[in-house]
């Protein structure tokens, strides 16, 4: 059985967040570090703020989608409110 990850990175840089998922967290954290990713490639440094295990992709894709969700951004906000975007809100 494979595993999956689900990843949260941190950009102080942007003040934001990054949702992923893929195999390998920290390889994956390596490649947005070396701007492999277009995307992620002007907040770097990202470091990794948060992390989860599944057994199979789908469910590592359910999760991933629920942290994008409004209510997986507040639950983000209240685990770890240090990494959160520092506006008026």
């Amino acid at each position: 059985m494979s595993q999956h990850e689900v990843y949260v990175l941190w950009s102080e840089k942007l003040l934001k967040r990054y949702v992923g998922s893929g195999r390998d967290a920290l390889d994956r954290l390596r490649q947005h570090n070396a701007g492999q990713s277009t995307f992620t490639r002007g907040g770097r440094p990202w470091i990794l703020i948060h992390c989860e295990k599944f057994d199979s992709k789908a469910e590592a894709q359910r999760r991933e989608r629920f942290l994008k969700s409004g209510a997986g951004r507040k639950w983000l906000d209240e685990m770890y409110p240090e990494y959160r975007r520092k506006t008026g809100r």
